[in-house]
């Protein structure tokens, strides 16, 4: 036979307010989590900015570090057919549209050529950079470089992140 409890089960709207539904933050009001919620968005806005100034503390291992940062530089000061390629796709697309097949043609040729110089240049832009990183930097690994620095060369100068560090040089 089963013993009974001796108290009455409790109503729902009891049993529910003795569970703990936050444990990180028991009992906040709606006032205090607004406040948490305004200082972690600041938080992350500082972060973010920091990122993008470049601050060493701030960057993901992807991008922290002395040879890292000379690949950023090294690429920023340069502009590059390949950071336009976006741009030039998109050109290309609306020129497909027209129905001239001689226009749709040119558009496709321009598309396929430019493709095949950004992967030429940036096959020997990555030969280079693994070059004088191994010159400025001797017993550093070279791994990854190249394809960091062509990525990055690919990328709208006011897109990059973290933001370009050194403006492009202008030849005389």
């Amino acid at each position: 036979m089963v013993d009974k409890k001796g108290k009455p089960t409790p109503k729902r709207k009891e049993a529910q307010a003795k569970l703990n539904l936050s444990p990180l933050s028991p009992g906040a009001s709606k006032e205090s989590k607004k406040v948490l919620k305004a200082q972690t968005r600041i938080r992350r806005m500082e972060s973010r900015a920091a990122y993008m100034r470049g601050e060493e503390s701030a960057l993901p291992a992807r991008d922290k570090g002395p040879v890292r940062k000379f690949v950023r530089n090294y690429i920023d000061e340069r502009r590059s057919f390949a950071e336009y390629f976006l741009v030039i796709i998109v050109v290309i697309l609306f020129l497909t549209l027209i129905p001239i097949p001689a226009v749709q043609l040119l558009a496709i040729a321009i598309m396929y050529s430019s493709m095949i110089f950004i992967g030429v240049n940036g096959f020997l832009m990555s030969r280079k950079i693994k070059k004088l990183v191994t010159e400025k930097f001797p017993g550093e690994p070279t791994k990854g470089l190249g394809l960091y620095g062509w990525m990055r060369s690919t990328q709208l100068r006011r897109l990059r992140a973290p933001a370009p560090q050194v403006g492009p040089v202008t030849k005389k």
